[in-house]
């Protein structure tokens, strides 16, 4: 059983950045692939971005490409979110997902073996 716990959401204007984090335990954390999503009010969770198990490949969704940079850290357990440029369409609850040795491609479809609580992103303009 994996849990994973995000911190770093917060209140930031139009412009700014913030950076999620990801904690993972109960698990070995290289065994899978990590993965933001993010649900507005009165929308469906969609995908954010994606990291394969060691790094080396990454996806992301049209609306954050160039202004998102997902990373991950296995000696700490963790995936992370760097958020620049922010958008007052970026507000959601965004969550962390783990899917076993999956890809960052088919994180996509959002079928995930775990996720955690979420964390609120506002973005005002």
């Amino acid at each position: 059983q994996v849990q994973l716990v995000e911190s770093g959401g917060g209140l930031v204007q139009a412009g700014g950045s913030l950076r999620l984090s990801c904690a993972a335990s109960g698990g070995t954390f290289s065994t899978y692939t990590m993965g933001w999503f993010r649900q507005a009010p009165g929308k469906e969770r969609e995908f954010v971005a994606a990291i394969s198990r060691y790094g080396g490949s990454t996806n992301y969704a049209d609306s954050v490409k160039g202004r998102f940079t997902i990373s991950r850290d296995n000696a700490k357990n963790s995936v992370y979110l760097q958020m620049n440029s922010l958008k007052p369409e970026d507000t959601a609850v965004y969550y962390c997902a783990a899917s076993y040795f999956s890809t960052p491609a088919r994180m996509v479809a959002g079928k995930n073996d775990y996720w955690g609580q979420g964390t609120q992103v506002t973005v005002s303009s």
